[in-house]
């Protein structure tokens, strides 16, 4: 495990949570967020001690919030409060969402405006350092009052109670498995359990990867067409600065900069003549298109990057032993750049699609052999391989309807409207990994159809594109099931590999 990284509430940034969620990078409580966490807790115990009502903390929840409770049985009711909350279903969250939660569920307490103990956090920081990930179903939050049943399926956990996920992906007992490495069940005091309940943690974890995915995803999407503009002979004219100058768009510029960068050399790509016509959209209007998935992006990191040091509790506890009462467990702002990012990056694979249809349609492909196969008609060579890009892109179409659009009241119409972002969250996922497999096909594709080129090479990035691509996969020089070279370029997009050879032979 690498060097610790210290947590203070404040100061979380995207790379970092990356580095702790995907890297492994350890985690501890700064000296500070340790004393402004225990001066929070005081706070909460002398408003316990004076008999004073407190959401969630002397009052029951929800809609049964004007429910006063005994100061005697205030720890009961955060344990009962764990326990009837993680009403979670369906097929496990994935290891990694999982860890994006405990990291912000306990950067978030480290702000010391809860009212936990810091051993709380410690017991969070202990298990995330440990790995021991908590299952967590993924249905079962709306988004809004927190991510209420996943957190609540953490939280358990944090008292001996419910299910830890092993590497090998099998389930363990929590309480047994604390046990094996010297933790007892944690006994949750005042405050503690809404704490932990009330937080837009899933959301934040959902879009925090999500971010990072897409960011690299644009980046190989942007090979895999400079490629194909190769292969099709594209007019870079397209890709002129002065056209974004006066679009006004520094998106859609950055783009064209990015494409003129890898097909720069190319001894194909070249004006087109009056006879020829124009290019179509999938290629002139790379940087208008590709802009607006940068310009979500954007949006969706600037969410992301708030959301990492963000206060989602409630009550939250300030100066003056003052509790306040607000609404920032609500995720519609999340939500919304969830939703927004799955429309963005399904244009990706629509876009993607789209050229790989005209690399291997005779009749468009401007010279190249019929679905790029050795002997068309004997052959069939890459016919399939559209129609899987096909079949991906109409489930995108589904997955791409917005999930924040379509509120259903909970919580007898207390919680009258709510976000809805953990589905947006889920279903962006299943979108990234549809879209990345549609560029694995392009990419593919494309640099069968560069080889067909020959002697003519392409642009520097185009011909690295390729170089990178062959030591994935052989040429296609035969028909054979082409799952296999999909599934290898798909991983090498997903790790960074595809991308960063070819970055190391033509920055872009």
């Amino acid at each position: 495990m690498t060097e610790s990284l210290p947590l203070d509430g404040r100061s979380l940034t995207l790379d970092q949570f990356l580095a702790v969620v995907r890297g492994g990078c350890a985690v501890s409580l700064t000296p500070d967020a340790r004393a402004a966490v225990a001066a929070s807790r005081r706070a909460v115990e002398r408003a316990v001690a004076r008999g004073a009502t407190i959401y969630g903390v002397t009052t029951g929840f929800g809609a049964m919030s004007d429910r006063k409770v005994p100061a005697a049985e205030a720890r009961e009711l955060q344990r009962s409060l764990v326990r009837s909350h993680a009403c979670g279903s369906g097929e496990p969250l994935d290891r990694e969402i999982v860890l994006g939660m405990m990291l912000l569920r306990a950067n978030s307490l480290a702000a010391g405006l809860s009212g936990v103990r810091p051993e709380l956090i410690d017991r969070l920081l202990e298990m995330l350092n440990r790995r021991l990930v908590p299952l967590v179903p993924r249905q079962g939050s709306v988004g809004a009052s927190g991510d209420l049943a996943p957190l609540a399926h953490v939280a358990l956990t944090l008292i001996g109670e419910g299910t830890i996920l092993s590497a090998d992906g099998g389930t363990r007992p929590a309480g047994p498995e604390l046990g094996a490495v010297g933790l007892a069940p944690l006994a949750l005091a005042e405050k503690e359990g809404v704490a932990l309940l009330n937080g837009t943690s899933l959301m934040g974890s959902y879009l925090a990867l999500a971010v990072a995915d897409v960011e690299s995803l644009l980046d190989g999407a942007l090979v895999a067409a400079a490629m194909a503009f190769d292969a099709l002979r594209g007019d870079p004219g397209a890709l002129d600065d002065r056209l974004g100058e006066i679009r006004h768009l520094p998106e859609q510029r950055e783009v064209a900069r990015a494409l003129r960068a890898l097909l720069d050399g190319s001894a194909l790509a070249g004006p087109r003549t009056p006879e020829s016509g124009q290019d179509p959209y999938t290629l002139r209007c790379l940087p208008q298109v590709l802009a607006a998935v940068k310009l979500s992006l954007g949006f969706a990191r600037r969410v992301a990057e708030a959301e990492l040091n963000a206060v989602s509790d409630n009550p939250v506890v300030f100066e003056g032993d003052e509790f306040l009462s607000g609404g920032n467990f609500h995720g519609q702002h999340l939500a919304l750049a969830l939703d927004q990012l799955a429309i963005a990056t399904s244009y990706l694979a629509a876009f993607s699609e789209r050229r790989v249809k005209r690399l291997l349609d005779p009749a468009l492909n401007r010279g190249l052999p019929a679905f790029l196969a050795p002997d068309p008609g004997r052959t069939s060579g890459w016919m399939l391989g559209q129609y899987l890009a096909a079949a991906l892109v109409n489930e995108n179409v589904t997955l791409a309807h917005p999930a924040s659009v379509a509120s259903l009241p909970t919580s007898a119409d207390q919680e009258d409207f709510v976000s809805m972002g953990p589905w947006a969250g889920a279903k962006l996922g299943r979108i990234i990994e549809n879209t990345r497999r549609a560029i694995a096909i392009e990419w593919a594709v494309a640099g069968q159809a560069l080889e067909a080129r020959r002697p003519l090479g392409g642009g520097r990035g185009s011909e690295a594109g390729l170089r990178a691509l062959r030591t994935l996969v052989r040429p296609w020089e035969a028909d054979r099931s082409p799952a296999p070279d999909i599934e290898a370029v798909r991983a090498a997009l997903a790790d960074g590999l595809l991308v960063a050879r070819v970055r190391a032979e033509a920055p872009f």
